[in-house]
């Protein structure tokens, strides 16, 4: 009797094993399926279950000109959901006094920002961070200078027709602005509050600056080429910084950071953070922001998109589930930080490089990635 308890124990253990190893098997089987019908070069993947990443693994080249294989602690420009980041150390800021989102940005950013069509309307924080706030990007967003009326003569073309807080427009900018904010009343610079106050306290490795990341575990961004259909480098998704560093000015010069879309860090990095917010908040005991502020950031502000700040509600992605996140698409990259805070499970995807095709705005490299780990893992 005394032998048989442990026998069925072990017996258990191998036949869960197993199940794991033929569910990893499957899902590996599915993402090079998925990889060859949309020529992708390579392509990251987690998942996250109770707070746990259950499945991490990369799959294709880092480099399709070196052939060097992609692995699992490659960082990538994640694009736009760079603006999670930027939202986040705002709302640490919120927590700590320093400003409100309801603050006026012209008051903020130290120039008057007003929509000429409505110039006794405020422009707030909240509208910038949840893309209500009239501003578009026709005039560019690498530089603060494209809505400063004392810098461009054409300033007034960055605002829409429509009053502030009334409609919805993604905006880059916008974020930019956001990143500049954050410097100015942290007193750090940007990449380094950042780095600081949310990737040190989680033990991730990434950030915003370029230089002071390893260039070796870039993956390499490839853009895709319609006409003779051929994904090529991008290298400017990787530029160096130093010479504008060295003239940087504090609460000004931000956007060289790129607060809207320059955050560099690692599939299994990233469903680290995505995890923190799932759990409002915290991530193996380390608060980030309040559960509060996390809620708030998750609240859909414009209805029909269900965009909070930086953080969207979509029905669209897995079918019968709503997912909580952001994807981002920047020189051929093209990622994905989904998750469901009540059921408690998420996923990311990143591909460095695909035929980009849509479907319902979503791109379907991610729509594939996402819908076969949920299939695999979850459901």
């Amino acid at each position: 009797m005394k032998l048989i308890k442990p026998f069925i124990a072990l017996t258990l253990i191998l036949c869960l094993s197993l199940s794991a190893f033929a569910q990893n098997e499957k899902a590996a089987s599915d993402i090079q399926e998925i990889m060859k019908k949309f020529e992708v070069v390579g392509l990251s993947v987690a998942v996250v279950k109770k707070g746990e990443i259950i499945y991490n693994e990369s799959f294709g080249l880092k480099d399709n000109t070196s052939n060097e294989p992609l692995k699992n602690d490659h960082i990538f420009r994640i694009a736009s959901i760079s603006k999670s980041f930027s939202a986040t150390s705002i709302m640490q800021l919120v927590e700590a006094g320093k400003l409100n989102l309801d603050d006026d940005i012209s008051d903020l950013i130290g120039f008057t920002v007003r929509n000429p069509n409505f110039p006794d309307q405020k422009i707030t924080l909240k509208m910038l961070m949840s893309h209500t706030s009239s501003i578009n990007d026709s005039q560019g967003y690498f530089t603060l200078d494209a809505i400063n009326p004392s810098k461009n003569p054409d300033w007034e073309k960055c605002f829409s027709q429509y009053a502030p807080g009334t409609n919805y427009q993604y905006c880059n900018l916008n974020y930019n602005m956001v990143g500049t904010v954050i410097e100015k009343y942290s007193g750090e610079r940007f990449d380094n509050y950042v780095k600081n106050n949310i990737l040190k306290p989680l033990g991730l490795y990434g950030g915003y600056n370029i230089d002071s990341l390893d260039a070796s575990k870039f993956a390499t961004l490839h853009e895709y080429n319609t006409k003779n259909k051929t994904l090529s480098p991008s290298p400017l998704a990787y530029s160096t910084r130093r010479d504008i560093l060295s003239n940087y000015k504090m609460a000004y010069s931000t956007p060289v950071f790129s607060p809207t879309g320059g955050m560099k860090i690692s599939s299994g990095d990233l469903a680290k953070y995505m995890t923190m917010h799932m759990n409002f908040g915290k991530y193996k005991g380390v608060k980030i922001i309040s559960k509060k502020s996390s809620r708030l950031m998750q609240t859909k502000i414009s209805e029909e998109e269900g965009y909070g700040l930086a953080i969207s509600n979509r029905n669209d992605v897995i079918p019968g589930e709503m997912m909580t996140g952001h994807t981002g698409s920047a020189y051929g990259l093209y990622s994905a930080m989904f998750f469901n805070p009540k059921e408690k499970f998420g996923f990311v995807v990143i591909t460095n490089g695909c035929n980009p095709n849509y479907t319902n705005g979503l791109n379907d490299v991610l729509r594939a990635g996402l819908n076969s780990l949920y299939d695999n893992f979850i459901k």
